[in-house]
């Protein structure tokens, strides 16, 4: 069972991304702590998170005014889902999947490189049991397989920067198979894609191992692609 704070800061914050709080909207803490049934502590607690993700800021004499998505910390996995989650989720899915083929060939291609052999070999069991839970249609197995797949990419790229986008992955990974954009048996091709992601790394290949990720990578986006298809992508 969620915190209290947790509890409310779902709440506030949800109401936030999906537009029915306003960017601009004063929020009260008194009111907070009458319509949620908490103490102020509570409500500071969750104030302080939400401040952290960039939707509001404290106000001295005014409250706790809610800020515009420009200001909003796009990396945190917590805001990830509640886009995800929201009516916006196919535009969250662009620009994650966008990021995602932007970064992760040349993170496998830097893993070849770089990777140590523990990394590798890990791989390499983690994408034979991606075979296996994929064939059998266990979802969350192979949700949890795959995400453990790009995360140890990502860090045995040695690149710190592409290390911190472990939990956004994971985040776009686990909303894609939460909107039922996951086929039940994941494709073969798929499957055998991430076997030869392994490999290369494994066998310190960086071309082919840039290779097999941007083929991933160009799945995915075909896969999701029909959740914006028709949806400008605006301006910033």
């Amino acid at each position: 069972m969620p915190s209290l704070h947790t509890r409310v800061t779902e709440d506030v914050g949800r109401s936030i991304v999906d537009g029915t709080v306003p960017a601009g909207a004063v929020l009260l803490s008194d009111e907070i702590e009458r319509r949620q049934g908490v103490s102020r502590s509570v409500i500071r607690e969750a104030i302080r998170v939400l401040g952290s993700m960039g939707l509001v800021e404290s106000v001295k004499r005014v409250g706790i005014r809610v800020l515009p998505p420009e200001r909003w910390n796009v990396y945190d996995p917590t805001l990830i889902r509640w886009r995800l989650l929201g009516p916006g989720n196919g535009e969250q899915l662009r620009s994650l999947t966008e990021l995602r083929a932007a970064v992760e060939p040349m993170a496998a291609e830097l893993a070849a490189r770089h990777a140590t052999p523990t990394t590798a070999a890990e791989l390499l069991d983690v994408a034979d049991l991606m075979r296996i839970a994929g064939r059998s249609g266990d979802l969350t197995q192979f949700l949890e397989l795959d995400i453990r797949f790009h995360r140890l990419v990502l860090h045995g790229s040695g690149n710190e920067m592409f290390a911190k986008l472990d939990e956004p992955v994971a985040a776009v990974l686990s909303g894609r198979t939460d909107l039922g954009l996951m086929p039940n048996h994941p494709h073969q091709n798929t499957l055998q894609l991430h076997a030869d992601v392994a490999d290369a790394i494994a066998g310190a290949d960086p071309q082919t191992a840039r290779q097999a990720m941007e083929l991933i990578m160009r799945r995915t986006y075909a896969e999701v692609q029909p959740t914006w298809a028709g949806d400008p992508q605006s301006e910033l």
